[in-house]
């Protein structure tokens, strides 16, 4: 061969033509070389044989697509299924069903390895194969629970493998080396059991011993082990074509239209001729119990029907596959017949069942699927060996997708050659009882029924030993990323076959070989849809990292795939298949809860970022409806000196009020230069995330470095969360020991952050006393939640205690609500109307309406006097006929009016008189007492409201804190919590220290406080 390369184009014989066309002896060397051991079981192999104190030069990769993907693919997927159970499926389901669960299953098999083969070919895959490729796309969380049902697979796997070698052994070549005989009729099955049991073990034990002196040795039989599958295979070939023209000779004895057993009799007749006597037969005495041909104790089915032979194998030219075409699903127990067989029906004793050739389980098309599947796994062979593949991203798909369309062609065209050469009845015989315990596939090979069994025998036993070298790498590839703590004895060399050592022994003390079947499907299929998912995510992500050399996927195969794997495991058995998900839902939440802290660009993390774009983008389109409203938490924390968290219980009482959900943002400023602090504020922002772990506080914490305290905490309150997912409450710690602090800063930037929010248009909570607040280890078992609905301020006072009750803390607290009423309202209208009102919001509290003089609370309504007659007339307008509630309309436009004019302390105080600079008042309780005496009455008219001086106004607010107070200690003095409305700042800031003063009175002799201020919006609603 000569070709032209090169730059100049000059022909020559090329070096690299000649490795691409070997010659024949290269070939053949290659061939008996050929391993099927992953690269994990091959550098495990160099390392044993490796001498201490010397190191082998590493070989650089040099397999090709035929020895490295096609042949191991092609010898993992033909398997015991083929030989044990093919030939039964096509009787059963018949040849048109039984191609669409070969077409199923292939398609299946075919889509999951355009998705692996995207994944294989996007960068190297390490040992491990599908469990790699899983989880640095899906993350460790999917990677290891698929991992481990990959594991659990193999490991099936090999339990499969295993037990078809014995059922080979000890049915079709050594009938008698059985340990355990049948003692009665109906004991066969349990007798086969027990053997399965015995001689499952000591074959793992054989192969233990082989895996454990070395896998060199099973190495050096991969070879072997694959020309006894194609062999196998090829006789099949041979054998259909022969019977064309020379049909084998396997005749098969019929009682009318059912199929005798002809293992427990020669010669298919009634009655033969021994001495020219005509005499009952073998057939006769297992049916009449003698043999001189009386009829007193004969089964009557027996008499009335005649014995005939037919062949078991007609040939393909005998017109049979048209029998074959339909399904012929049969119940557990039930004789096996053949249609349109002449027949009289007759009632058959029970004792002479055991003649018939018997279904042993209940079939169906479901069935059929479930123990057809594994028969074609073991696509991933090719992925598993990329570190030994000359060119990994070419060899993988190609040799994968030809295993795959070799495989299914044979799996396609044994059906068509069974159901038109064999007998339907001998196709459904299992166990091939009707052939005389004959290998129903051996029947069809040529030169003999040897060459199957032999083969079959030898290969499974391979595949086994493959089986128990794989897995215990996979497993090791697992703990050795350490996302499972409890493996982590299994990163030793021995320690992962230990453990499959184990796991199969268990398995054979349950050897069903049907049920090993489907658990394996499940296992297998679990692991192809998260292969098929993982590659759907990545390409429908777009990642950058996407780059794969296979270019012919599509996320529409996958999700196809997906689906075909989803629907075959509910197919198969919904039961295993509800089985099979929660053993990786439970590993999956197990990494998930230990925190497996692996960053592997995952295709879930760019999910996750996908979702949260699209969710903000929808989010932004306009605020929430008050139906949806929760407080969605600013908690601005203070730090000392050290960088530790002053007050750790306003994140415990953050946590309590948000019970995980809804949006939380830890705030703290540190004063100085960004560039000179940069370090302090991640140190602060590590040790804010700690404290949140240690209160269970979900949510995001932000540092900001600012030269001024006020003024970071102004771009926290304006910058902080991300489109739609803001903040809309700010939970604020007071200041304490404001009155004894020297530098007067500390409560200033306290009323500034108050100023910011009501700016801002946000609620505010001020937790006074924290250091009470309960932690989340107490219980309350009693107690009440006090709530002094002063003010309507948009339904907080109501949300928050219904809020704080659903953690467990708070949970068998009571809730009371306590309203003021002056002298012109009716007090036990107001009550019912209260209840009434609480009622349709679905609360549950007790309310109690408490009356105070005008003059009393005047100073604190004077800023939402408007806010006080909402709630008067919200509670009036349920009970208020049309013309009631124009007039009540009227009346709250004139009293607004007048509102507007009471400026005593509202957020528009700079609009009245200002209050000179030189009045600077602190107001105790004492001095407060004495001026109001000294003052006299209260001011009763409109003009004496304008007159007011300023002294005169602080006065009167502190008349007001005095005497709420004094209300407020008297009914919930010993409540667990009492809520409160937090009148605002006045815009002039002389009058701050009063303010404080104003508050500290207020809330005076109460353990824990929460002052709330509205954010000026409705936040509860009556209707659903």
């Amino acid at each position: 061969k000569i070709s032209c390369s090169g730059s100049g184009g000059k022909c020559f014989p090329s070096q690299e033509e000649l490795d691409i066309r070997p010659k024949v002896s290269s070939l053949l060397g290659k061939l008996v070389n050929y391993t099927n051991l992953t690269q994990g079981v091959k550098e495990h192999e160099e390392a044993e044989s490796a001498d201490g104190s010397k190191k082998k030069v590493s070989k650089s990769p040099s397999m090709g697509t035929l020895m490295g993907v096609y042949l191991p693919c092609m010898q993992n997927i033909f398997g015991v299924i083929l030989f044990l159970r093919l030939t039964w499926m096509v009787g059963m389901a018949g040849v048109l069903q039984s191609f669409l669960i070969v077409l199923l299953c292939c398609c299946c098999t075919m889509l999951t390895t355009i998705s692996m083969s995207a994944i294989a070919t996007n960068g190297v895959v390490p040992a491990g194969g599908s469990y790699f490729m899983i989880s640095r796309s899906l993350g460790p969380e999917f990677g290891g629970a698929v991992g481990l049902c990959f594991y659990l697979g193999t490991t099936f796997a090999g339990a499969m493998y295993i037990l078809g070698a014995i059922e080979i052994l000890l049915t079709y070549i050594v009938p008698q080396a059985a340990i355990f005989h049948p003692s009665g009729a109906h004991d066969a099955s349990s007798a086969m059991l027990n053997n399965m049991r015995v001689y499952g073990t000591v074959f793992l034990l054989l192969m233990a011993v082989v895996v454990f002196v070395g896998v060199k040795y099973v190495n050096k039989f991969a070879s072997l082990f694959l020309a006894c599958v194609v062999i196998s295979i090829l006789s099949i070939y041979a054998g259909a074509i022969k019977s064309i023209f020379d049909p084998p000779e396997f005749p098969i004895c019929m009682l009318g239209n059912r199929t005798l057993s002809r293992d427990q009799f020669d010669v298919c007749a009634k009655t033969i001729v021994k001495d020219n006597i005509t005499m009952g037969s073998k057939l006769w005495e297992l049916f009449c119990h003698n043999t001189n041909l009386t009829t007193e104790n004969c089964d009557e089915y027996f008499l009335l029907n005649n014995v005939t032979e037919i062949a078991g194998i007609p040939g393909a030219a005998s017109g049979i596959l048209k029998d074959n075409l339909w399904s012929n699903y049969l119940e557990k127990g039930e004789i096996l017949e053949k249609a349109h067989h002449p027949s009289i029906e007759a009632a058959s004793q029970k004792n002479n069942l055991h003649l018939y050739v018997l279904s042993d389980i209940a079939t169906s098309f479901m069935v059929l699927v479930g123990i057809f599947f594994p028969s074609v796994t073991g696509i991933m062979a090719g992925s598993n060996r990329s570190g030994d593949l000359k060119d990994a991203q070419k060899s993988i798909p190609v040799g994968t997708i030809l295993a795959i369309v070799t495989t299914s062609l044979v799996y396609f065209s044994c059906v068509l050659l069974f159901g038109a050469c064999i007998e339907g009845v001998v196709l459904r015989d299992k166990y091939g009882d009707a052939v005389n315990k004959n290998l129903v596939v051996g029947t069809l090979s040529w030169p003999s029924p040897w060459v199957i069994v032999i083969g079959s025998f030898f290969s499974t036993c391979g595949a086994g030993l493959q089986s128990l070298t794989g897995a215990p790498r996979l497993l090791q590839a697992i703990a050795k990323d350490n996302i499972i703590p409890f493996l982590w004895v299994c990163t030793c060399s021995r320690g992962p076959f230990l453990n499959v050592f184990l796991l199969l022994e268990i398995r054979f003390i349950f050897p069903s070989l049907h049920n090993v079947l489907v658990t394996l499907s499940m296992f297998f299929l679990m692991c192809y849809l998260f292969v098929n998912l993982a590659c759907a995510v990545q390409t429908l992500l777009r990642t950058p990292n996407w780059r794969p050399r296979f270019k012919y996927y599509h996320w529409a195969l996958s999700f196809l795939g997906m689906s075909i794997c989803l629907a075959l495991m509910f197919i198969s058995s919904w039961y295993y298949a509800l089985v099979a998900m929660l053993i990786a839902g439970m590993i999956y939440k197990y990494i998930e809860y230990q925190g497996a802290e692996k960053e592997w660009g995952d295709g879930i993390r760019g999910l996750s970022l996908s979702a949260a774009r699209y969710a903000l983008l929808r989010l932004e389109e306009g605020p929430p409806h008050t139906k949806n409203w929760r407080p969605q938490l600013l908690v601005l924390l203070k730090l000392d000196e050290d960088l530790h968290v002053k007050y750790p219980r306003l994140l415990t009482f953050a946590s309590q009020l948000k019970a995980g959900k809804g949006l939380t943002i830890i705030g703290s400023v540190i004063q100085g230069n960004f560039l000179e602090t940069y370090g302090e504020a991640q140190a602060a922002e590590q040790t804010i995330k700690n404290m949140m772990d240690i209160e269970k506080v979900k949510g995001f914490c932000q540092v900001v470095v600012a030269n001024k305290v006020r003024e970071g905490i102004a771009h926290l309150i304006q910058s902080c969360g991300l489109g739609g997912m803001k903040h809309n409450t700010v939970v604020l710690g007071w200041p304490y020991g404001w009155r004894q602090s020297e530098d007067p800063r500390s409560w200033k930037t306290f009323i500034g952050t108050v100023r910011c929010t009501t700016a801002a248009h946000l609620a505010l909570l001020v937790p006074k006393n924290v250091s009470f607040y309960p932690s989340n280890h107490e219980r309350y078992n009693e107690g009440n939640i006090d709530v002094w609905w002063i003010v309507h301020d948009g339904g907080m006072l109501m949300l928050l205690p219904f809020l704080l009750k659903q953690h467990k803390v708070w949970r068998k607290c009571k809730m009371r609500i306590f309203t003021v009423a002056q002298m012109d309202d009716n007090s036990i209208q107001m009550k019912k109307d209260l209840a009434t009102f609480l009622y349709q919001l679905r609360i549950e509290a007790e309310v109690e309406v408490v009356e105070m003089h005008n003059s009393d609370i005047s100073a604190y309504t004077y800023e939402r006097t408007l806010m006080m007659e909402q709630r008067s007339q919200m509670l009036r307008q349920m009970r208020l006929t049309k013309t009631e509630r124009e007039r009540e309309a009227q009346l709250v436009k004139d009293r607004h009016s007048i509102a507007r004019l009471e400026s005593l302390y509202s957020d528009e105080e700079d609009e009245t008189e200002p209050v000179p600079e030189n009045i600077q008042m602190t107001w105790t309780k004492e001095k407060c007492d004495s001026e109001k005496r000294n003052r006299g009455s209260a001011v009763g008219s409109f003009r004496d409201l304008i007159s007011i001086k300023p002294n005169q106004s602080n006065v009167r607010r502190m008349h007001t804190a005095v005497k709420l107070n004094e209300v407020i200690v008297n009914k919930s003095h010993d409540a667990r919590l009492v809520l409160l409305n937090m009148p605002g700042p006045p815009k002039n800031t002389d009058g701050d220290e009063n303010y404080m003063e104003f508050l500290e009175v207020l809330t005076e002799g109460l353990e824990r406080v929460l002052l709330v201020r509205g954010g000026g919006r409705e936040v509860i609603t009556i209707y659903s």
